[in-house]
């Protein structure tokens, strides 16, 4: 079945609803008389936990370091960005930020979140025990607080089906199984891949995952490197996997929520996704038996296999006023204790090396999926590249196009490679 002669499908504009966050910031700290002061942390974090126990943390905080009051700002995701954006314009960003990873490039080269480097060094703080940071041009400007792994979930009874009997570890065995599935019939599909251009995180989690799980990078210097053997290799393997029909049908407009949804109701036989939604899947489809395992490789790797992640991120906003104030915060929530209760919390991974989450202890898919995090390293280039939505998006469009059978995978790679560097 020769899927690349398949129209391009048009693309959904659904008209994102814009909810107004609860609060809203002045860039503004305050100090009291006696030398108090109030700091504003604005984040999407939240809304998306337990009710109370996030704010029962930052208690913790508050009875730690009398005289700092945290005023929580919270909201969706969604909200959060855009109030983030308007007081990087207007010169109003509330004291400590939740950064989102494809935000930093903007934000550090308008100059309006504070180069943590130099807060962590004027502090004395002792960075060792940090998974990661994410700098521009050598200056770390966000932290990641927590983070979300993206493995391979499996079908482990379509993949019985199907007849096969563990979970895939290479390329060859991946599309070997999406195919047996997809042959199913009764509308099973081996793989679903979204490409939504709305929401073209599926560029980042379901293309490039491939790439960095074995080893390769899209970058060479630091710079756009999207003809390279490694994303070459990985793009044909998905563009072979179109072909043969064995990926669901609607890529082009799908998005992140619409494949957990066609896995949950068992349509799929694999999908690549965060652990936030185990839950999830067990609450919607308590009967569907699934399995975590990394990302298959190239069936000749054995190096360590990146893992594809997305972070709570932290900064401090360049128009505070009380930086000391806010980099305590900072410093307060990568703790190996703090980190250990809020990674739980939020069903993540620490970003503390020493933390390590409660529910490894005593759920098994979480254990697995820890230890494929441990085994490997979270990889995600696009974290700290300038524009890396819009880096994204313009990826899918020509890998759509590809797919569609408009254009060739290496000509897809070239023009989209020089859109990218034009965005350098």
């Amino acid at each position: 079945m020769h899927r690349r002669a398949v129209m391009l499908a048009g693309i959904a504009t659904t008209a994102a609803a814009v909810v107004v966050l609860t609060s809203c910031s002045s860039g503004g700290s305050g100090e009291s008389a006696d030398g108090d002061v109030t700091i504003e942390f604005a984040q999407w974090w939240e809304p998306e936990l337990p009710d109370g126990e996030f704010r029962a943390l930052i208690d913790d905080f508050e009875a730690a370091n009398p005289g700092i009051t945290v005023d929580l700002v919270s909201g969706p995701y969604a909200s959060t960005k855009e109030q983030l954006f308007a007081g990087a314009a207007s010169g109003t960003m509330p004291d400590v930020v939740g950064l989102d990873g494809a935000w930093v490039n903007d934000f550090a080269s308008q100059g309006v979140i504070a180069d943590l480097s130099t807060l962590m060094a004027d502090s004395g703080y002792d960075d060792s025990e940090l998974a990661s940071q994410v700098q521009v041009d050598g200056k770390t400007y966000m932290i990641p607080v927590v983070n979300f792994v993206y493995p391979m979930f499996t079908n482990d009874d379509l993949l019985a089906q199907a007849g096969i009997d563990a979970p895939p570890s290479t390329r060859s065995e991946f599309a070997d199984a999406a195919e047996k599935v997809s042959a199913l019939g009764d509308d099973a599909s081996g793989w679903v891949l979204p490409l939504s251009l709305e929401a073209p995180n599926g560029v980042q989690n379901d293309v490039m995952s491939w790439v960095w799980a074995s080893g390769g990078s899209m970058l060479a210097d630091g710079q756009p490197d999207l003809t390279n053997d490694d994303v070459t290799s990985a793009t044909e393997f998905i563009g072979d996997l179109w072909d043969s029909g064995a990926i669901a049908s609607g890529s082009f407009t799908m998005k992140e929520q619409d494949k957990v949804e066609e896995f949950t109701n068992g349509r799929v036989g694999m999908m690549i996704d965060s652990l936030a939604h185990i839950n999830l899947i067990r609450e919607t489809n308590p009967d569907l038996k699934f399995s975590i395992s990394a990302i298959p490789a190239e069936d000749d790797y054995t190096g360590e296999r990146g893992i594809p992640y997305a972070s709570w991120g932290i900064g401090v906003a360049e128009n505070s006023e009380h930086k000391d104030a806010a980099f305590k915060l900072v410093s307060y929530l990568m703790s190996e204790e703090t980190n250990s209760k809020l990674s739980t919390m939020a069903n993540a991974f620490p970003g503390n090396t020493k933390s390590v989450p409660e529910f490894v202890a005593d759920d098994d898919l979480f254990a697995t999926a820890f230890e494929i995090y441990k085994a490997g390293y979270p990889a995600n280039e696009f974290t700290g590249l300038p524009v890396a939505e819009e880096l994204m998006r313009q990826f899918g469009e020509q890998f759509q196009a590809a797919l569609d059978g408009q254009q060739s995978i290496p000509d897809a790679l070239e023009k989209a490679q020089t859109a990218w560097t034009a965005e350098f």
